[in-house]
């Protein structure tokens, strides 16, 4: 589909590929946000008049589109977007006008694309910052503005709205007091499992993103670590039409995605690993003797251990003295 001239000042041609830089749109006329009081460009948060806003994008449904996230969206200097094209998308969905200039800005430009968005902002542009979906700089291209925003001393603020994170982890049914997001496993097996291996003693509930035709690999890999007991959720096509969200046990799921064609965004929330029993001082009396060669004084050292397995100080020193 190309390009709505009433949309966009100028964009990409339909047929560009999402790796190719977007041709830079000229600015066009002011267009406000239907119902908009007042420009949210126009109120700098501190400072100067310029500054960078990350803008969080609908995940699946456009009707998640927050009022600051459309008046930005027609009031903005610069548009800074993964995808052109389904920027363009987007805010047809809206019924709204891109006025600024609309740049494509990914992993395959970032690095040099970064410069001279900043050195917009420092002229005193309001620069707009969208992914394809979800919070900008978070498993998505961002992270390099904002660094290198800090770095110069320039404004950085957000519009916060949907995340596949924490909606995947909030439907999971598993805990959310304490969580950490891994983001993709690495694809290639000897990786993946590496990194599995690294978390085997997380107690927090982690969030991964998988590609759907991957699956069945990740959860194979997930119950060779953890166990086809461990609890899990895997979350399709948040907010969208054919939402689902399947939750059981690793192997449970596994045997799901053996034997039927996943499709669609997946997100996988993974419980964490069990609490171990504290076991007795004379287990630990080991780790107390690993700090005291690192140059940690005794009591420090049992202190630091008790605390950590769970016993008691007192019990933890008398044991490590009782082996010497």
């Amino acid at each position: 589909m190309d390009p709505n001239p009433s949309t966009f000042a100028e964009s990409s041609p339909a047929d560009r590929n999402v790796s190719d830089p977007a041709p830079e749109s000229e600015p066009g006329p002011a267009a406000a946000a239907p119902g908009a009081d007042a420009p949210a460009a126009a109120v700098p948060t501190a400072g100067g008049p310029g500054r960078i806003v990350l803008a969080a994008t609908p995940i699946g449904n456009t009707g998640d589109a927050s009022a600051r996230l459309i008046e930005l969206l027609g009031t903005a200097d610069i548009v800074a977007a993964e995808d052109t094209r389904r920027l363009h998308r987007l805010v047809q969905s809206l019924g709204i006008t891109v006025a600024g200039r609309v740049i494509s800005y990914h992993e395959h430009n970032e690095a040099t694309k970064t410069a001279e968005l900043l050195e917009q902002v420092r002229a005193g542009k309001t620069l707009v910052m969208v992914t394809d979906a979800g919070m900008p700089a978070v498993s998505d291209p961002g992270f390099r503005l904002v660094e290198g925003a800090v770095a110069a001393g320039l404004i950085v603020t957000a519009v916060p709205g949907p995340s596949a994170v924490l909606t995947a982890l909030a439907l999971s049914g598993l805990p959310t007091d304490r969580f950490c997001f891994e983001g993709f496993l690495p694809r290639k097996a000897g990786e993946r499992a590496s990194r599995l291996a690294d978390l085997a003693a997380e107690r927090r509930t982690m969030v991964f993103f998988e590609a759907p035709h991957r699956l069945e690999a990740m959860l194979r890999a997930l119950r060779e670590r953890f166990g086809a007991e461990r609890r899990i959720a895997v979350c399709r096509e948040l907010t969208k039409t054919y939402e689902e969200v399947l939750r059981g046990t690793v192997g449970e799921l596994l045997l799901w995605a053996e034997n039927n064609e996943v499709r669609g965004e997946i997100a996988v929330v993974l419980g964490g690993a069990p609490e171990q029993a504290p076991g007795t001082p004379e287990d630990h009396v080991a780790a107390v003797n690993e700090l005291i060669a690192q140059g940690i004084r005794l009591k420090e050292a049992v202190a630091a251990v008790a605390e950590d397995v769970r016993v008691s100080k007192r019990e933890l020193y008398s044991a490590v003295l009782a082996a010497r």
